[in-house]
């Protein structure tokens, strides 16, 4: 009852000051009819609130996101399903799922009625320009007389999460030269040149093609053996992506931070579709280590990219650590990408040093500098990466990148963009 009287609407509060008001003047001036009037319309907003606070019937509610990633700019859309489990129908609802400001706001929604056992379906879209991490929910009721007099605002736990990717910029198919090294399982290449003696039979597992059956193998060892018709390497990468506050200029879409975020998302998401065991590294040190499956490291990686922040940190020194405890584009490590805002002539020389063997080591550099200032082309820096072995790339923004990308991809060229020249 008491939290029924603390949410009494401004139209119910205004009865009840009203109705005292009325009750006092007509004790002091003696008048019957003003007492009457007095008490019928206190009594109004306190029925009411005697009504709703014994409100006993149940809601349930379920929601569900779709897509719940996507990446800056796309819609998703929220649906919700509101059920009534008790035996008795509900009033009058107001609905309100909780939506960050960044999403487009709170939903609302009004219904009138909903029969016992009996369910409503609601839905909205909201779209966010910026990449993050994003809670919806949970969604809260009100619970309102006919008259307007209380409202009651009951609210459920459940919340679900929405993760906003940076801008993804497809790229050229087609693979690095010099790119493709390594051990495992991953792209499969056929040995028909084998003879049928000199191939390495396994056991039988369910699913294999029993026409594959190595019957002198399975004579021997007593099992059903197959044979082995396909060796497999695994081509391993390191992704760089230099975070360090110092090295980035401009807030927002527009910021080289942002387009850092968008090409290394970009680069990610292209080398895993295309078979690459990957690993994630920032300035900071690793951030995701090689080893899930291609689907599960995208989604890693998506997800540490939609909640990547500039770090206070001005070093490279743990990123270039972390990096060299693989053997940057050492023998058997694959391929090298790192994407760099603005770099000192120090910080080229041991990016550059950071490289060794005969490995493939790409360098992505973005073009530009702080408004009104002196444009950073990387020109010393791209140069001393060049000396050291490293294949620069320099582009103003991500999207430029996939030009870019293309001509990455002959050994021994170096990209930048038409627009960065101007």
């Amino acid at each position: 009852m008491r939290r029924a009287l603390a949410g009494l609407t401004t139209r119910g509060r205004s009865f009840v000051a009203a109705g005292a008001t009325a009750i006092v003047c007509a004790v002091a001036l003696g008048e019957r009819d003003l007492l009457r009037a007095g008490v019928l319309v206190l009594a109004l907003p306190l029925l009411c609130t005697i009504a709703v606070a014994r409100t006993r019937y149940r809601l349930a509610c379920a929601r569900r996101l779709e897509p719940a990633r996507l990446p800056v700019g796309h819609e998703s859309r929220v649906d919700l399903r509101l059920e009534n489990v008790s035996r008795l129908p509900s009033g009058l609802l107001m609905v309100e799922d909780r939506v960050p400001y960044a999403l487009g706001g709170r939903a609302r929604f009004v219904l009138e009625r909903i029969e016992p056992h009996a369910f409503r379906e609601l839905g909205y879209r909201i779209r966010s320009d910026v990449r993050g991490r994003y809670r919806v929910g949970p969604l809260t009721v009100r619970l309102a007389d006919p008259f307007g007099m209380v409202e009651l605002v009951r609210s459920f736990s459940l919340s679900d999460t929405l993760t906003v990717t940076p801008t993804i910029v497809p790229l050229p198919p087609g693979r690095l030269s010099g790119a493709w090294t390594g051990g495992g399982d991953s792209v499969a290449r056929a040995v028909s040149a084998a003879g049928e003696d000199d191939v390495a039979p396994r056991e039988y597992r369910h699913g294999d093609d029993l026409r594959r059956v190595h019957w002198r193998s399975t004579a021997r060892h007593g099992e059903l053996m197959v044979r082995r018709e396909e060796q497999h390497f695994q081509s391993s990468g390191t992704l760089f992506l230099d975070t360090r506050r110092s090295a980035h200029w401009g807030d927002g879409p527009a910021g080289s931070f942002e387009q850092a975020v968008s090409a290394a998302a970009s680069i990610g998401v292209h080398l895993v579709r295309t078979g690459m065991g990957l690993r994630y590294v920032t300035d900071g040190g690793e951030a995701l280590p090689s080893g899930p499956s291609e689907g599960a490291f995208e989604g890693l990686l998506l997800d540490a990219l939609a909640v990547a922040r500039r770090s206070k940190g001005g070093s490279l020194s743990a990123g270039l650590a972390a990096l060299r405890g693989r053997g940057a584009g050492r023998e058997g490590d694959g391929l090298v990408v790192g994407v760099f805002g603005v770099l000192s002539d120090e910080e080229a020389r041991a990016i550059a040093a950071a490289r060794r063997g005969t490995g493939t080591c790409v360098a992505v550099l973005l073009r530009g500098g702080p408004e009104g200032g002196t444009p950073q082309d990387g020109g010393t820096a791209a140069g001393l990466l060049r000396a050291g072995g490293w294949r620069v790339l320099t582009v103003r923004s991500a999207a430029e990148l996939a030009g870019a990308w293309a001509r990455a991809g002959k050994a021994g060229e170096d990209f930048v963009s038409g627009a960065a020249r101007e």
